[in-house]
């Protein structure tokens, strides 16, 4: 038996979009419908970054309606996406602190 601990999974960063509604305490405009968020999370896969990404935004009184995943940096940039360098910035901060980074709010109106 070894003592060595578990080894880690390694984490990714992947892009997300999130669709919210309206709830009360969101912080949104006030006649805003809802919004999409630009999000930058950290996961071993991207259904964990979703997970992650969603309970965050609920904690924060938001109502998260839909995910829609674009990938990690590497899958974009083989789809032909452009990246900045705030963008890598960004995500690079979303790695170092194993965190959800929201980047963009847009909000939607009628």
């Amino acid at each position: 038996m070894t003592d060595d601990p578990k080894p880690r999974r390694a984490q990714h960063v992947y892009t997300l979009v999130v669709e919210v509604g309206r709830k009360a305490g969101d912080g949104l405009p006030d006649k805003a419908t809802g919004a999409a968020l630009l999000c930058y999370a950290s996961g071993v896969d991207e259904a964990e970054a979703v997970r992650e990404t969603v309970a965050i935004l609920k904690q924060a009184d938001m109502a998260p309606l839909d995910v829609t995943g674009h990938g990690t940096r590497e899958e974009r940039l083989e789809a032909g996406d452009e990246i900045g360098e705030d963008e890598v910035a960004l995500m690079q901060r979303a790695a170092e602190e194993n965190a959800v980074i929201v980047a963009q709010l847009t909000p939607f109106y009628d």
